[in-house]
C-alpha cells in the first residue's frame, strides 16, 4: 500500500485595522483641540484547521489628543464588523472563502469589541497635550481565530479590515 505523508494545511492570515475620521468635537473647538487615532494591525501565525487550539494574536490602538492644556477630552474607541456579516461574526476572507475570527478587549476573549449597539466600545479620556510629547493611551486589540475550522481551504492570505472610530467630545 503506497501512503503520503501527513501534511497539516496552512492558512496565513492578516487583520488591518484601519482609523477613522473623529465623529464630534463638543468640548473639543475646532482649532483649540484634536484627537487622533492610530492602529497597528493584527498579524495571525500560520493558522492549521486541523489544530484543536485557537489561534490568537494582538495590535494596538493609539488615541492621542492636542491642544490648550489641561482640558480633559472623553473618547470611546469603535470597531465595526469588517467584512463580516455582523460584529459578533467577523470573518477573514480569501477570494469567496472566509475563515471565523473575532477582536476582544480582554486577554480572556470573552468581551467582544464592537461599536457599542453590538459588542463593547473601549472608552477613556485623556488631557490635552499642548507640546505633543505624550504617548497618548494605549489599547491592546486581542484577536482569536477559533480552532478546527475544517472547512477552510488552504490559501491565502487571508485577510479583513476594520474601521475604528473614534468618538469625543
Amino acid at each position: 500500500m503506497n501512503t503520503l505523508p501527513f501534511r497539516p494545511l496552512r492558512v496565513l492570515s492578516w487583520l488591518m485595522l484601519m482609523g477613522a475620521a473623529p465623529a464630534a468635537h463638543a468640548l473639543c473647538v475646532q482649532g483649540l483641540c484634536s484627537c487622533t487615532v492610530t492602529t497597528t494591525s493584527v498579524l495571525f501565525a500560520n493558522y492549521n484547521p486541523l489544530a484543536y487550539g485557537n489561534t490568537d494574536s494582538t495590535g494596538t490602538v493609539t488615541v492621542k489628543c492636542g491642544g490648550v492644556a489641561g482640558l480633559l477630552i472623553p473618547f470611546t474607541v469603535a470597531f465595526n464588523q469588517g467584512n463580516g456579516p455582523s460584529i459578533s461574526a467577523r470573518r477573514l476572507s480569501f477570494g469567496a472563502n472566509s475563515l471565523n475570527y473575532n477582536l476582544y478587549i480582554d486577554n480572556t476573549y470573552t468581551t467582544v469589541w464592537g461599536d457599542g449597539t453590538t459588542g463593547t466600545m473601549v472608552g477613556g479620556g485623556l488631557l490635552l497635550d499642548a507640546l505633543g510629547l505624550s504617548p497618548g493611551l494605549v489599547y491592546t486589540v486581542y484577536a482569536r481565530i477559533p480552532g478546527r475550522q475544517t472547512t477552510v481551504p488552504p490559501g491565502g492570505p487571508y485577510t479583513d479590515s476594520v474601521s475604528v472610530t473614534l468618538t469625543y467630545q
